[in-house]
């Protein structure tokens, strides 16, 4: 296919990935407020929106990681980057429609990483860079969001015991207001980048930039408006799981789960790594319900989530294969791709309207009953 025809269309590609990040990563900063009723949920979804928007404009040094690190961008086409996305955005939507918080993250880079290794062979794949600023960081990161969730838990447990119940409640759900805004400001910075990075290495492999380029400010500005109009969709269906589904949610609660993300999204988005931030704030919302004197976890709940994790890199990985590989044989693959990723998304959409989540019921208790692991039992 001619490049002045494939490049747009990756390039829109790029930020319908984008979108679906946004609708499927809001729960990450806005669930547990929703939950506690801190913020209503259109307010919610309107202000990460707009804090997405903003961070995007932060720093470009995930975007550089994920335009030269992760791949070889002299050894791969706009084919491939075309194939992964579409990986990717089969894996978020299958993901969102089950109300499973994966990652976004993970499931561009196993798009990239499969459509590049079926395409170009496996010296394409840097995989030094993967296994330090994806893999490693995708198993450290949420433990330590969800350590400093149950720290930063207990200890408002503990020095607000003594404060009458109508005033507590008040101050923290103040700190979650400022705590989300800025959790969200960080996922704009750290998410809206990883498109940066795509098509800036989009238009690295087609000639338009040389090699080792950051992302123009054309691309920065469509990334950040983006992810933050999918933001303002709102993800309902995860930020019931996140909101209610894994625990039972108080201001303490999410007030610490939110800090404690935005601490270590901030601190990786400094350093280039291009985390999980639903890995971080998922960790965050465990730690943060384990830190509470009686703590209670879904564990069910919690035990899919972790599988999800766990499946979403070989998954979009396999499926941005596929798509690269048929892709990459031309005009008319190319062309199949997108007519099939279409449909697919349509059905998708076709079959949630049979179950919608929406801000009318987004805060309804699942079924699953709560374990409480003082006794091991449920209630």
């Amino acid at each position: 296919m001619d490049l002045t025809v494939l490049v747009p269309l990756v390039v829109a590609t790029a930020l319908l990935f984008d979108f679906t990040n946004g609708f499927h990563d809001t729960a990450n900063a806005m669930a547990t407020s929703i939950a506690t009723g801190a913020l209503r949920p259109r307010v919610a979804v309107a202000l990460s929106a707009v804090l997405n928007l903003a961070g995007a404009f932060l720093s470009v040094e995930v975007a550089k990681t994920i335009s030269g690190g992760v791949v070889d961008d002299a050894a791969v086409t706009p084919e491939v980057v075309f194939g992964g996305l579409v990986g990717a955005i089969v894996w978020n939507l299958l993901t969102w429609y089950v109300g499973l918080p994966s990652s976004s993250s993970h499931a561009l880079f196993g798009g990239l990483i499969g459509a590049a290794w079926v395409v170009a062979g496996g010296s394409a794949v840097h995989f030094g860079t993967v296994l330090e600023k994806v893999l490693l960081p995708a198993l450290v990161a949420p433990v330590v969001a969800g350590v400093a969730g149950g720290v930063a838990t207990y200890l408002a447990f503990r020095i607000t015991r003594r404060a009458t119940a109508s005033r507590t409640p008040r101050g923290f759900r103040i700190g979650q207001v400022a705590s989300a805004s800025l959790l969200s400001l960080a996922h704009g910075t750290n998410d809206a980048q990883k498109t940066m990075g795509i098509i800036t290495l989009t238009l690295i492999s087609a000639g338009s930039l040389p090699r080792g380029s950051g992302p123009p400010v054309w691309v920065v500005i469509g990334a950040g408006v983006a992810i933050a109009a999918g933001t303002y969709l709102g993800g309902w269906r995860i930020i019931r799981t996140l909101g209610s589904g894994i625990t039972d949610i108080g201001a303490p609660q999410g007030f610490a789960a939110q800090t404690s993300a935005t601490a270590v999204i901030l601190t990786s988005s400094h350093m280039g790594i291009a985390l999980s931030t639903t890995h971080v704030c998922s960790g965050g919302i465990l730690g943060a319900g384990l830190g509470t004197p009686q703590a209670v976890v879904r564990w069910g709940t919690a035990g899919r989530m972790v599988l999800a994790w766990l499946t979403t890199l070989p998954a979009a990985g396999a499926a941005g294969a596929l798509a690269g590989s048929v892709a990459s044989t031309g005009a008319v693959g190319t062309v199949l791709v997108a007519v099939l990723g279409v449909l697919f998304a349509g059905g998708i959409y076709l079959a949630s309207r049979r179950d919608a989540v929406g801000a009318h019921n987004v805060n309804d208790i699942p079924v699953e009953p709560l374990a409480t692991s003082g006794s091991g039992g449920e209630r």
